[in-house]
């Protein structure tokens, strides 16, 4: 299954490299796509790049923007805090402050009413500050310009608010309005406000000071408006931050999950920092609508891509029809007259080149019909007659041979053994004549030649032994008759004749495209000498080329059954058919014949030499 799966595999993987290398559109295809594609890099590099630069510019008008309101957001906080150093040491302010006690009177009162009036001035005198708030330690009054005033009872609240005006000092502190007071309050109820507020101790100047507080609270409205101004599209959002990421004023619910996390999919974000206090603005506006512009021009571009890839194929089709497809149809002519056909015509109805060569095409099968019927099939009769010629020459030359295995016999044996040669060679000759028959089953040759080896055995006192190792596949393969015998008997004569241990092994298998047919002994082998000389006798034995292959010159003693079956197998199975030759000397020789398995067919005829 493995193996199965790797075989498709790289099947697959070489699919488009043979579409190149057979396909003529398939080339022209590609060389139109080459053609677009520094076309198409430079198009999305441009639409990358013009992405780049709107991105960049908008990301500087945007900090450009912000930045300009957070110097005005510092300039606020300048004014607001310049503003509570001056209250924090107005002297007139402090004398009152200083007068209040911790029990109040009518007095008490009306002194508390004066120092309202004074701060409620303050949010006229600036409009980021909605309210203003005085804690007096002593009397632990808490009074609102918005709600007027109140007693802070609750020990926790009261140490709070204490904690605040001695840790911070002659400093500035801004709370948040979550700034925890206990468990159940926060700074922003006891204050009742949602904003930010700026904290000061009283009486800066005098270090044995109270801790009396002021509590300015800004203007969360407004300092929403003043960055709403800044909002690109409605669907942006803004929010401004202190220094500490604490959130101040937003327009949208998204404020404390932006602080939660480093960035957001899908949002285009600008964070900006101010010189002096360091609070940041942060505004995000979907990526969609900043490259709304940009995404047009990306389609647009795709668009052109898609249709200048349309086009291209269009035209490779186009040029392949005009100029490829007529070369096409002529090479599937030429493949059908190869395979036989020669009635073969193409239709042509055009006037240039393809035209020219169509119409020499179609004279040139003409002509090659009418040769082969006039010239070749004479030559394919010649060849089958010769080939019927060779083959009738082994009986005669196997006969003296084996008459002369019964003589020796006769002299070394009794009569028994006799009558069995006898008995072997009657069984071998009536299967070589086999009523005209020109091919057996390998099985059945194996079954032929082995009469032939049981003689040979009795004339060599069982001096050698045989076996046979057929491949399953091959045994129903159709072989000529009276290809494997002289083989053999070059083996017992020449290789086992002096042995007394002789093994001779015949074996038959398919590989590839090919049966293989091998005839192997364990005799006194060849010299390379000898080997090299029958390579040069049987090299210059050519079918159909230098001659009749039976008038041949050659020394009727030397290779007869070598040279016999070499042009037998030229003749039947053709050029791809071979014979080779493997031997060292003490060692044994083989003898291996290739045999195309598209020859290997179960009769005999002039078709088959044509092919």
């Amino acid at each position: 299954m493995p193996q199965t799966i790797l075989h498709k595999l790289s099947k697959f993987i070489r699919w488009p490299s043979q579409m190149y290398r057979e396909k003529i559109q398939t080339r022209l295809t590609l060389y139109f796509l080459l053609i677009l594609l520094p076309l198409v890099v430079l198009s999305l590099f441009v639409n990358v790049r013009s992405q780049t630069i709107l991105l960049d510019r908008t990301v500087e008008r945007t900090e450009a923007a912000l930045m300009s309101s957070m110097d005005y957001i510092e300039l606020t906080l300048q004014n607001v805090e310049g503003l509570s150093t001056l209250t924090t040491t107005d002297n007139n302010l402090l004398r009152k402050v200083n007068q209040l006690g911790a029990t109040l009177d009518a007095k008490g009162y009306i002194l508390l009413s004066e120092i309202m009036k004074e701060l409620t001035n303050l949010t006229s005198i600036n409009h980021m500050v909605s309210q203003v708030a005085f804690f007096h330690n002593k009397s632990q009054m808490l009074m609102l310009t918005n709600y007027g005033g109140k007693r802070v009872v609750d020990a926790g609240h009261l140490q709070k608010l204490r904690e605040l005006a001695v840790s911070n000092g002659t400093n500035i502190m801004y709370v948040m309005p979550d700034y925890p007071l206990s468990d159940k309050e926060t700074f922003g109820s006891l204050m009742k406000t949602d904003s930010i507020s700026l904290i000061r101790v009283m009486d800066l100047n005098n270090p044995d000071r109270e801790p009396n507080l002021l509590i300015m609270t800004l203007n969360k409205g407004k300092l929403l408006d003043l960055i709403n101004s800044l909002l690109p599209s409605p669907n942006a959002q803004i929010y401004l931050y202190t220094n500490k990421h604490e959130l101040v004023t937003g327009n949208g619910d998204r404020g404390e999950q932006v602080i939660a996390q480093d960035s957001l999919p899908g949002e285009f974000a600008v964070n900006v920092d101010s010189r002096f206090y360091k609070w940041s603005l942060l505004l995000l506006q979907p990526e969609n609508e900043v490259f709304k512009e940009i995404n047009l021009t990306r389609r647009f571009t795709y668009i052109i891509i898609g249709v200048s890839v349309f086009l291209a194929l269009l035209i490779s089709w186009a040029v392949y029809s005009g100029i490829a497809s007529p070369v096409q149809r002529l090479l599937k002519g030429m493949n059908a007259v190869g395979s036989g056909n020669l009635n073969t015509r193409l239709v042509n109805n055009r006037r240039d080149e393809f035209g020219y060569l169509t119409r020499a095409f179609n004279n040139m099968v003409e002509e090659q019909k009418s040769l082969i019927e006039n010239h070749y099939e004479q030559q394919l009769r010649l060849s089958n007659a010769e080939l019927r010629f060779l083959q009738s020459q082994i009986n005669p030359h196997f006969l003296y041979n084996t008459l002369d295995s019964i003589y020796w016999t006769a002299k070394n044996y009794d009569a028994e053994e006799i009558s069995e040669m006898v008995l072997h060679l009657s069984r071998f000759f009536r299967l070589s004549l086999s009523k005209g028959q020109e091919t057996f089953t390998v099985e059945e040759t194996v079954t032929h030649l082995h009469y032939y080896i049981r003689v040979q055995q009795l004339r060599f006192l069982d001096s050698f032994t045989v076996e046979y190792d057929l491949q399953e596949e091959s045994k129903q393969i159709h072989l000529l008759k009276l290809l494997l015998q002289p083989l053999v008997e070059n083996a017992l004569l020449h290789g086992l004749e002096s042995k007394s241990d002789g093994h001779l092994l015949i074996s038959t298998r398919i590989e590839s495209e090919y049966l293989v047919v091998a005839v192997q002994d364990n005799g006194v082998g060849m010299s390379a000498e000898r080997i090299d000389y029958i390579h040069e006798q049987l090299s210059h034995i050519a079918v159909l080329k230098s001659g009749p292959l039976s008038y041949m010159p050659s020394n009727a003693e030397d290779m007869f059954g070598l040279r016999n079956v070499f042009s037998r197998i030229k003749i039947y199975y053709g050029e791809m058919a071979d014979l080779q030759i493997q031997s060292e000397p003490g060692t044994g020789t083989t003898v291996t014949m290739l045999l195309p398995l598209a020859r290997c067919q179960p009769s005999f005829d002039s078709k088959a030499l044509s092919l």
